[in-house]
């Protein structure tokens, strides 16, 4: 058994390879081999696209754990611990079993350098395979096509959606990303892709390797009415599914309509009561994530969003606007320097009455000037504050009885957020879960 700690371990896969990404699958693929890997369950869902990602793989696994199966989920990255990324049974892996197995994988690897992506995700399969889980819901880190995760042939491939992000290893066009995301499609094996018109790139591949793709609004689709929703697919027989006046639910309906077509797929028992209850109890931590938080002794919202790329803005933008505000909304925001500034902060200039802005704990944070810049020249009220911390404070202190702090822009925004609201709690607070 290893003597490192799982900080220790985290610390030295930071250092293992010379450069955070490198894209390919032979040096997984190798590992995998001396590893003696094969599946890492029975079934296996692999799941990719530029947003949405990681409710939709909730969604699919909760929905299999209701049929009494027993489910891994592995994804990226994590908000607050790294256990996040390994779930079994909606239980997060111990500091123990990923020592383990980061121990496992580096005695295999020898001298063929790691990422630190490509460690964790070896480290995954090789903790699920040892379990004999009945399904794992896969999500790809990055594209698709050369993602770590994609060592593995997936029984159902998913899209969620196409967009730009990543433009430097995924290319600048719809058709460049929806290719490397189509990566993941195996012959003759279903997919489902929830972007209703799918590049071209994405059709050819399908049909090359004859496999049969589902696309939202031609294979499966819901409809929205003011209190309910209702859902129509297909099964892997091509026999029709329905649900109908399916209650509503806190993370986005496209991503639940996606991952019911993806389990009518895989699962031939339809059992209606047992889907409706997985859907409703999904969640998803920093995902349309509210919390209602008591400051001063004043009840105030606080909404949590890793949205960082133009798309997920529009969503939440959608949603916020769909809303009725019986007060202000009051932004906490700060961003990547590698993501897209006007298209984030053009989406949602109108929803906010007031800005916190402040930079990233990394380096790679854009500076808290530049988003002040950005947001004044479209007229926005803003304040710059040296941390995320402070400026979820002063938006608290300056809220009022009704009003909405809605923290977004980055997962580095929401873990500092999260462990706000720890401290306000531990500290007299009060914080309740959304």
């Amino acid at each position: 058994m290893t003597q490192r700690s799982l900080e220790d371990w985290l610390g030295y896969l930071e250092k293992l390879h010379p450069v955070a990404i490198d894209m390919g699958l032979e040096r997984c693929q190798e590992v995998a081999a001396r590893l003696g890997l094969t599946r890492p369950a029975r079934q296996v869902i692999t799941v990719t696209g530029t947003n949405g990602k990681g409710s939709t793989c909730a969604f699919i696994a909760r929905m299999l754990a209701g049929q009494g199966k027993t489910v891994g989920v592995y994804s990226s990255p994590h908000l607050l611990r790294y256990n996040e990324r390994v779930r079994f049974n909606q239980v997060d892996a111990t500091d123990e079993a990923l020592c383990e197995a980061f121990e496992a994988v580096e005695q295999a690897r020898g001298s063929v350098s790691l990422t630190y992506f490509e460690m964790g995700t070896l480290a995954a399969f090789w903790l699920f395979e040892r379990e004999a889980l009945d399904a794992v819901v896969l999500e790809v880190g990055l594209g698709g096509r050369l993602d770590a995760v994609n060592i593995v042939d997936a029984d159902v491939a998913v899209v969620t959606n196409i967009g730009l992000d990543h433009a430097e290893w995924l290319g600048t066009t719809r058709e460049s990303v929806a290719f490397e995301k189509a990566g993941i499609f195996r012959a003759a094996k279903p997919a489902v892709c929830g972007d209703a018109d799918p590049p071209e790139s994405m059709l050819e591949s399908a049909a090359r390797s004859a496999v049969p793709l589902m696309v939202r609004g031609r294979d499966f689709d819901l409809r929205r009415e003011a209190t309910c929703w209702h859902w129509r697919g297909i099964d892997a027989q091509g026999a029709v599914r329905e649900l109908l006046d399916l209650p509503m639910l806190t993370l986005p309906l496209d991503n639940a309509a996606l991952a019911l077509q993806a389990f009518a797929l895989l699962e031939s028992s339809w059992q209606p009561e047992r889907l409706v209850e997985a859907l409703q109890s999904t969640r998803v931590t920093g995902r349309l994530d509210r919390r209602t938080v008591y400051c001063r002794g004043v009840e105030l919202s606080v909404m949590l969003d890793v949205g960082h790329n133009p798309h997920a803005a529009v969503y939440l933008a959608e949603q916020l606007l769909r809303e009725s505000k019986p007060g202000r909304r009051l932004a906490v925001f700060g961003l990547l320097a590698d993501k897209d500034l006007s298209g984030v902060i053009d989406a949602l200039a109108t929803v906010f009455d007031a800005w916190a802005v402040a930079p990233l704990p990394t380096h790679r944070s854009r500076s808290a000037d530049e988003l002040r810049s950005a947001l004044m020249e479209r007229g926005e009220a803003v304040t710059i504050y040296t941390g995320l911390s402070e400026a979820l404070q002063r938006q608290c202190d300056e809220a009022r009885e009704g009003d909405e702090i809605v923290v977004f822009g980055s997962f580095y925004c929401v873990a500092e957020a999260l462990a706000w609201l720890d401290r306000h709690a531990s500290g007299g607070g009060h914080v309740l879960g959304g």
